[in-house]
């Protein structure tokens, strides 16, 4: 499959459509989506949440991608705390910018974690990795993880929820574009101020 056909595959509309073929197994193909992406960080959340909004209304699509993403970013968290101490992830521990990373998350704790996964942009896949490389209790990055998953999914979720809106009302696509970006923005710019103090 080309670039090209995977990015017309991963559309809402797509989605929608998967979601209403496949109907009959209830709310299973709108969490799986999320959870998913978790183990596969190339696929497209944001497309997956505003798919379930679109398809189940505003709170259930909600509830229904903040169970999936936030499920499968616990799994890949108590999986690697599990192996992670094997020779498959060895060659991780020894890696500087790894363990830089790890002795991060040990000091900072939830604050840093929980706003760094609020926003959609984050490479929450690599974070969910090296928290459960880390010493962080089990407890407090589950807690980030359900609250920051919470704010992030919602978000996506307010926004994508009236799909045909933003094709029928231009300036709706304008200001849903603007929300994206902003949201990029800051994004980047917490995680850019939490690595420069982290060098001092």
């Amino acid at each position: 499959m080309s670039l090209e056909e995977l990015k017309q595959w991963f559309t809402i509309k797509h989605m929608l459509d998967m979601l209403a073929e496949y109907r009959s197994f209830g709310v299973i193909p709108g969490i799986v989506l999320p959870m998913a992406e978790a183990f596969l960080p190339f696929l497209p959340l944001f497309v997956f949440v505003m798919a379930n909004a679109a398809a189940f209304g505003l709170w259930k699509g909600f509830f229904i991608s903040w169970i999936g993403t936030s499920a499968g970013s616990l799994l890949v968290f108590f999986l690697v705390r599990k192996i992670g101490r094997q020779r498959f992830f060895s060659f991780l521990h020894r890696h500087p910018t790894i363990r830089r990373m790890m002795h991060w998350i040990e000091r900072r704790g939830f604050g840093p974690l929980f706003l760094l996964l609020c926003f959609p942009f984050t490479p929450s896949a690599a974070v969910n990795v090296v928290a459960g490389l880390s010493g962080i209790a089990m407890q407090q990055y589950m807690l980030a993880v359900l609250l920051g998953k919470m704010v992030m999914v919602f978000t996506i979720s307010f926004i994508g929820y009236d799909v045909v809106a933003l094709i029928r009302q231009p300036m709706r696509t304008v200001f849903v574009a603007a929300a994206i970006f902003l949201l990029w923005y800051v994004g980047k710019k917490v995680e850019q101020r939490f690595a420069l103090h982290d060098g001092k």
